[in-house]
């Protein structure tokens, strides 16, 4: 169970920075598309969202899972389709068009979600500034620990 100190879906402690204030800074580095940070925001964001699962869209999270099981099986080679595909779905644009079908292993189901996990954004953010060095490997722990705390039942 989580503190008052702690957010009470990740466990990620609310001081000196939130896990909401450090996903910020993280989507500010993102949006800027510069590597190391830009090529990997899907699968930060589906982290994130599956670490958070209050702020899941519509789909439950099946594209976030999809996403991270693609980019474990075969890195961002495997998930720059998928990336493309939920881009193009969020898209101003498209105007309420349904999600894009997600073909994928199935979500877990029949329990409640972990509260957590092995890794946080908290550990990729390290002092809360996302170093360029080692970020790319930090992310990979992440989704690994995200898939593993779910796939678990934790």
């Amino acid at each position: 169970m989580a503190s008052s100190d702690s957010c009470g879906e990740c466990g990620v402690p609310a001081a000196p920075r939130s896990c909401g204030e450090l996903f910020q800074e993280l989507l500010a580095r993102d949006h800027a598309r510069q590597p190391p940070w830009g090529p990997l925001h899907g699968v930060s964001v589906s982290c994130f969202l599956l670490q958070h699962p209050g702020r899941l869209p519509a789909d439950g999270g099946a594209m976030a899972w999809a996403l991270l099981h693609a980019y474990l099986a075969g890195g961002l080679d495997a998930v720059n389709p998928l990336v493309g595909r939920a881009r193009r779905a969020n898209s101003h644009r498209v105007g309420g068009a349904p999600s894009p079908v997600v073909r994928g292993p199935e979500m877990p189901h029949g329990y409640a979600p972990p509260s957590r996990f092995s890794c946080t954004i908290e550990d990729v953010a390290v002092d809360g500034t996302f170093p360029a060095e080692g970020f790319a490997e930090r992310v990979r722990a992440w989704a690994a620990a995200t898939v593993d705390a779910w796939s678990r039942g934790a």
